[in-house]
């Protein structure tokens, strides 16, 4: 039987009320590689933490940084028992919680929905899929092809890493309150690349890089790196950042990489 929820707004949060989409959206998990651990964040009044708890095999842990919604889950799902952690997604241990690998799903906060998933990227060996509800900007950005005017550098860091599938579009109407936006579900599954071949660490400067003046073409962009005359000609630096494919990206980063390993020697 369902929970009675009783929804509210918190932290950027608008709450589901339609519990037919919030089945949908616990249908989307995959659970990749055998994998048994699920994180949700924000579950606030337990809209998605009822249909989750139906499935034995996944053992489920919420955390929320809402005393009010954390004292309402431990009220009314007390099977979670001390998997109800009180305290802010972007500030925890995931080593200390999760030993092995894990899923999140969540209605995640408008307001952090794209530092979620910087923290995603920088676990992204553990966390081998997110299904999450946030707003459909965002998530269509997150998904955009090379090309497209919202491909951008969240687009390029997680393709990167992550095979993602834009799930459905979500109407305001069925959360109180209404957001002045309509939402989406994404899903995340990890892909097969273990390391890139190139500097992890130069690849995203790059590309933050290429994506800070969108109209500008890459030459005009990456001035930063002093680049030779030579170099600077080529082909590649006559492209904006939004016509780059994540492997044109890798290539990118190769040729500066080179550059700038030749320039110290």
């Amino acid at each position: 039987m369902d929970k009675k929820v009783s929804p509210k707004k918190h932290l950027g949060q608008h709450f589901l009320t339609d519990l037919n989409i919030a089945q949908k959206i616990v249908d989307q998990l995959t659970l990749p590689d055998g994998i048994k651990d699920v994180l949700e964040v924000g579950p606030g009044m337990g809209v998605l933490t009822q249909y989750l708890l139906q499935h034995p095999e996944y053992k489920t842990t919420v955390i929320d940084i809402d005393k009010e919604s954390i004292a309402y889950l431990q009220h009314h799902f007390p099977e979670l028992e001390d998997r109800i952690l009180s305290a802010d997604f972007l500030k925890l241990d995931f080593e200390k919680y999760f030993p092995g690998k894990f899923s999140i799903i969540g209605n995640f906060p408008y307001n952090i929905s794209s530092q979620i998933f910087f923290k995603v990227l920088k676990h992204k060996n553990q966390v081998l899929e997110v299904v999450g509800m946030l707003q459909k900007e965002v998530a269509e950005r997150i998904a955009a092809p090379p090309g497209s005017k919202t491909y951008g550098i969240l687009s390029v860091l997680l393709q990167a890493y992550y095979h993602i599938t834009y799930n459905f579009t979500v109407h305001e109407n069925v959360f109180n309150p209404p957001p002045k936006v309509k939402s989406a579900v994404i899903s995340l599954v990890r892909n097969e690349v273990k390391e890139l071949p190139c500097s992890e660490s130069l690849f995203f400067e790059v590309v933050k890089q290429s994506f800070s003046t969108r109209r500008k073409t890459l030459r005009n962009c990456l001035k930063t790196y002093n680049l030779s005359p030579e170099i600077s000609a080529l082909p590649v630096f006559d492209k904006r950042a939004e016509q780059l494919s994540v492997a044109d990206f890798i290539e990118l980063t190769k040729i500066i990489e080179n550059f700038k390993s030749q320039a110290a020697n």
